[in-house]
């Protein structure tokens, strides 16, 4: 019992590690690699709950360190390589308000993430985007953009669409009003493995294997975007049906 009940707590430590990795690489322009230390981050956090729950030693203090450590890897990192990025293209140095607009979004992200710990809500399903999907979005976007690596995408008026620092900005805007506002979101949990029930689930995990094999680099944002798509879609429908 006595080492089983840190394991948990130690894969946690490995989450907020790797975001705080991810900061250190985007500030030196390696955003495929930054990109990578955020998807490490998302499997550590998913593992940390799995392997509390399995191995029966779920802890207060356990649920207070996933959220330091969320706030970090996928609040603190993300605004991180926005604020790299933009400054980089732009040639802003310190004294540049601008680039640190980008810390709106990690500023969402803690109240997001303080808003879920209340939210009785959310124990099957989501309100608002989550932060794990928000932080793999922004790294995967910026690292298509990494010149460090070979077979990221080139494209000229995408990269100068992606380095306008007002574009950059809205983009903080658009996913920090998705974190907090009150859309409903499926959420990846399975009860069961049936087909009834579990349809935007398994419709997802079939396109994201597409995608994948696909586009490769670029899967990664285009599955985030089509879950954030698909959770629209449902909410209309669902509204709709209600409506009746």
């Amino acid at each position: 019992m006595g080492i089983k009940r840190h394991i948990p707590n130690t894969i946690t430590c490995l989450n907020l590690a790797s975001g705080a990795v991810a900061c250190v690489l985007a500030l030196n322009h390696l955003y495929f690699y930054a990109s990578l230390a955020i998807y490490a981050a998302s499997v550590f956090d998913f593992f940390d709950g799995a392997a509390a729950r399995l191995l029966k030693v779920s802890s207060p203090i356990g649920k207070e360190l996933d959220s330091l450590a969320d706030d970090i890897s996928f609040g603190l990192a993300p605004g991180m390589i926005l604020y790299s990025w933009m400054a980089q293209v732009t040639g802003a140095g310190l004294n540049d308000v601008l680039p640190y607009l980008c810390f709106v979004l990690s500023a969402f992200a803690a109240l997001r993430l303080a808003k879920f710990n209340l939210d009785e809500r959310q124990t099957s399903s989501f309100i608002g985007l989550p932060t794990p999907p928000v932080s793999m979005l922004t790294a995967s976007l910026i690292a298509l953009f990494d010149p460090n690596i070979p077979g990221t995408y080139n494209v000229e008026w995408l990269r100068n669409l992606a380095s306008n620092p007002y574009v950059i900005l809205a983009y903080v805007a658009i996913f920090s009003y998705l974190m907090v506002c009150e859309l409903p979101m499926f959420s990846l949990k399975f009860k069961h493995l049936h087909w009834k029930g579990n349809e935007p689930k398994f419709i997802l995990l079939g396109s994201s294997i597409i995608l994948l094999a696909v586009l490769q680099l670029a899967a990664i944002p285009a599955i985030i975007l089509l879950f954030i798509a698909m959770s629209v879609i449902l909410y209309l429908m669902n509204s709709k049906e209600a409506a009746k």
